[in-house]
């Protein structure tokens, strides 16, 4: 029993994360398994960063397209005519915001500050994939031969990056209430 009083923020730590992760990605696994639009194609959080991502490349200058695939539940981006990828529901950033949350509700502070960081958080992590989904589309556009050092390592790179970045954000302002010593 000592040793669990020891230790007993770690443990608090990995079951608020573990805890959390996985009830969190249940729901969200519920979510996938339930939903069903005919008209937000394969699903309506993929489908949105889709048209977010296609709407981003054309503000970066480029014509661009987005149509439903027929092989696969996936949205196919183009730009000027050639299908370069695919955005299926992992690239949605669902899931690095599932364990973005998780580890950040471990380290709980005060509910206030830590809902506003996570809602905060997510919108970044979010608008962020956008904007890597938008990057590796014309990246792949401009200079084929790097797709697979550009979606296999440097994109991954630069969404789990920013997400540990964020984390060490989080852990720096992080302090716990020292409670008075009574002598």
């Amino acid at each position: 029993m000592e040793i669990l009083k020891k230790n007993k923020a770690v443990i608090r730590f990995l079951g608020v994360f573990f805890g959390t992760y996985i009830v969190l990605t249940l729901a969200y696994q519920f979510y996938l398994d339930n939903v069903e639009s005919e008209v937000y194609f394969p699903e309506p959080i993929t489908h949105i960063v889709a048209l977010q991502t296609e709407s981003l490349i054309s503000f970066f200058g480029y014509e661009t397209k987005m149509i439903p695939s027929h092989y696969d539940p996936s949205m196919r981006l183009g730009i000027n005519g050639d299908y370069l990828v695919r955005v299926v529901e992992g690239c949605n950033a669902m899931s690095v915001i599932i364990l973005f949350l998780s580890f950040v509700l471990a380290f709980k502070k005060d509910w206030k500050t830590t809902l506003l960081f996570i809602f905060a958080g997510s919108v970044l992590i979010y608008a962020f994939n956008i904007l890597r989904i938008a990057l590796l589309t014309i990246g792949i556009y401009e200079i084929p031969k790097y797709q697979e050092l550009m979606h296999g390592t440097l994109f991954p790179i630069f969404i789990y990056g920013f997400v540990f970045l964020l984390w060490i954000f989080w852990i720096r302002s992080y302090k716990t209430e020292e409670k008075p010593s009574h002598e």
